[in-house]
């Protein structure tokens, strides 16, 4: 655990961790109005656990001690840039992700027979659909993009010991 935290800082080390109960619940919350039973609950109750257990986890990674260096998601240490373009991106992969759930639990074959006929709502349905699924690649695509360019500003902007170039010390010389 100390090596991940290492290499993907706390924040980083937090978001990919969230996996461990985020999938038992998204797998709850697509299937409870579809499947009878206890299957769903089952789920929801692993993910009541491992939730608890990631939000212990969360506790030991602040005392894990991390070196001092630039990571893409340490939040203290973003530009303005990079926190605007990493919102855009978690916007448009929610979406996504929204979208893909309602695909995935829908019923669609009530759909099917009003588009065949042509009727011009369901027609309207399917054209926005696709256009928002569209429309949440494309801005992944392109957030995903502009971040990344922000964070290699940043990087730039840092010499390899972790100092602002630019900065001077000691009557004027660089610093060590």
């Amino acid at each position: 655990m100390r090596g991940l935290v290492e290499r993907w800082g706390r924040i980083g080390f937090a978001l990919v961790s969230s996996l461990i109960w985020a999938l038992p619940m998204a797998a709850w919350a697509g299937s409870v109005d579809l499947v009878s039973g206890p299957g769903p609950w089952i789920a929801f109750a692993i993910g009541g656990v491992l939730l608890l257990a990631w939000l212990v986890l969360l506790t030991r990674v602040g005392r894990i001690p991390v070196s001092d260096r630039p990571r893409r998601y340490d939040l203290g240490r973003m530009t303005g840039s990079e926190r605007r373009w990493n919102a855009a991106l978690a916007v448009f992969g929610i979406g996504l992700i929204a979208w893909l759930n309602g695909a995935a639990t829908v019923d669609w074959g009530v759909l099917a027979p009003s588009l065949e006929a042509g009727r011009l709502g369901s027609v309207v349905l399917a054209v926005g659909l696709a256009t928002f699924f569209v429309v949440m690649i494309f801005g992944i695509a392109i957030s995903w993009q502009r971040s990344s360019t922000a964070y290699r500003r940043r990087l730039a902007a840092v010499e390899p010991a972790g100092r602002l170039k630019g900065r001077r010390e000691n009557g004027g010389k660089p610093v060590p």
